[in-house]
């Protein structure tokens, strides 16, 4: 088994557990401030306390720390969890997504690999256009 040392996984890049808290934090603070994000924040709901927690745990692990999701939910089965919901606010997720990232000050080589990473998988959960 391939073993990537700890100082070169995303999560130790980003800066650990308080710096994926910040990503997440910032990025649901900016669905709600942008109107850019309009039809993605519709999207969550009223309350965005469990979609904070729960991108929050899943990056965590996701991103080489520790397995939060994991722990407390099972597998992540991403595309299953999310087939009740209209995924098709990919781009505004995205954008989101970087626009946290940038004002965060994440590494502009680490940004522009998650932001390859985040598109190939919120692309493959799509399950409308849009």
């Amino acid at each position: 088994m391939n073993q990537v040392p700890p100082a070169t996984r995303p999560y130790e890049r980003l800066g650990g557990d308080a710096a994926v808290r910040a990503l997440v934090d910032r990025f649901y603070d900016l669905m709600d401030l942008e109107p850019d994000y309009v039809d993605l924040r519709r999207a969550h709901g009223s309350d965005l306390t469990d979609a904070r927690d729960k991108l929050y745990w899943f990056l965590s692990g996701w991103l080489g720390g520790p397995d939060l999701y994991i722990e407390r939910l099972g597998h992540p089965r991403l595309r299953a969890r999310h087939l009740p919901f209209a995924t098709g606010e990919r781009d505004q997720w995205l954008a989101c997504m970087n626009q946290a990232m940038l004002e965060r000050g994440v590494e502009e080589s680490l940004r522009a690999r998650l932001l390859r990473s985040f598109f190939q998988t919120a692309d493959w959960m799509r399950n409308q256009a849009g």
